[in-house]
């Protein structure tokens, strides 16, 4: 038994990168950076299988939570260990990374999740408070840091002044810490799963015990901080690639964010499949809300540390797309029901995203 653990692809995987980075083989070597791409995301797969490990024990909405943040540990590692790395050149990879995710969340994760839940369900149900206690709490955040930055007057250009800097990152901590008391505490009821799994009449109860627990939380740990120094080494790579075919900087952001993104994708898609759509949302707006949330207040920590300037306020093209994911989101989930066209609807929102990033 201890073998066949010892053999698992979610311990040899993070293994295998660890050993390959320290190996120094991945510098100047194009299949070795191939294969630590694949190796990359393996290892992001292979945290969210640990994070589901400790999310069975510990139970939900604990469970999301767990994931959503630990996801936003990786994003937040990458985007703070690229700006010490490379300074001024980095100033709007955080804004970029942020807008990215929050794209590919409302447009991308909820839009599949719906279309996936409903082809197969037709219609599924979900609570709509925990959905407006989310949306109310991703709204503000959303235009504390990436909107307001555009129209203040204290700095010229998409910059916050130190104090307003300051003062959106604890409106951030604020908000997030209190949606996080209605999700485990004061209105935990509303986040709680809609709807029956199809397999839980057949699976038998999964029994985590504490050495199982303890492996699975030191293994998360692992598989975080490869993924975190794998992704910084090849971000060089990635962007090189990107300018050669002469594509947009800022596509480095979406593909980062993408990667990161994965595996919580996979989670929320196969939870609409087996009809637990709930989860689904709680994952998707529980992520968005933790990668604006807990990023900018990391962020500004580092700038404010290392006297960087952070470009933080999107352009009015950015905004006008980002209010209209926000706003069919919220029309999408307001009625506590699914169908096909929502799902649709937001995917064509997804690629005008990309398509105007590559033709602005």
């Amino acid at each position: 038994m201890k073998m066949r653990l010892l053999l698992q692809w979610t311990i040899i995987i993070p293994v295998l990168a660890w050993v390959l980075f320290f190996s120094g083989l991945i510098y100047g070597s194009s299949f070795f950076q191939i294969v630590a791409s694949v190796l990359l995301i393996f290892s992001v797969m292979s945290a969210v299988h640990h994070s589901e490990i400790i999310a069975e024990r510990v139970g939900e909405p604990y469970g999301t939570i767990i994931l959503a943040i630990s996801i936003t540990v990786i994003e937040v590692s990458i985007i703070i260990s690229l700006m010490i790395t490379e300074g001024e050149e980095a100033a709007s990879l955080a804004r970029d990374t942020v807008y990215a995710a929050t794209m590919l969340i409302l447009n991308g994760i909820v839009g599949l999740c719906l279309l996936i839940g409903s082809l197969k369900h037709y219609e599924q149900d979900f609570s709509k408070p925990s959905v407006t206690i989310a949306l109310v709490s991703l709204i503000s955040i959303i235009v504390f840091t990436l909107v307001f930055p555009t129209f203040t007057e204290s700095v010229s250009g998409s910059y916050y002044s130190a104090p307003q800097l300051v003062f959106a990152s604890i409106a951030c901590l604020v908000i997030y810490a209190c949606f996080l008391f209605a999700q485990t505490k004061g209105y935990r009821q509303y986040f709680l799963t809609v709807g029956n799994d199809e397999d839980e009449e057949k699976a038998e109860p999964i029994a985590i015990s504490n050495s199982r627990f303890f492996t699975s939380l030191l293994l998360l740990v692992i598989c975080l901080g490869i993924v975190v120094l794998l992704a910084k080494t090849l971000s060089p790579t990635i962007e090189s690639i990107i300018t050669g075919y002469n594509l947009p900087k800022t596509l480095v952001g979406v593909i980062i964010a993408a990667i990161i993104l994965l595996p919580e994708g996979i989670a929320a898609i196969t939870a609409a499949r087996k009809n637990k759509l709930q989860t689904s949302i709680n994952l998707s707006l529980g992520s968005a809300l933790a990668s604006i949330g807990l990023t900018i207040p990391s962020v500004a920590i580092v700038c404010i540390i290392y006297d960087f300037k952070i470009i933080l306020g999107l352009d009015i093209k950015s905004i006008i797309l980002l209010g209209l994911s926000v706003f069919t989101v919220m029309l999408s989930l307001s009625s506590g029901k699914t169908n096909v066209v929502y799902g649709v609807v937001l995917l064509v929102n997804l690629f005008a995203f990309i398509f105007l990033m590559i033709y602005p």
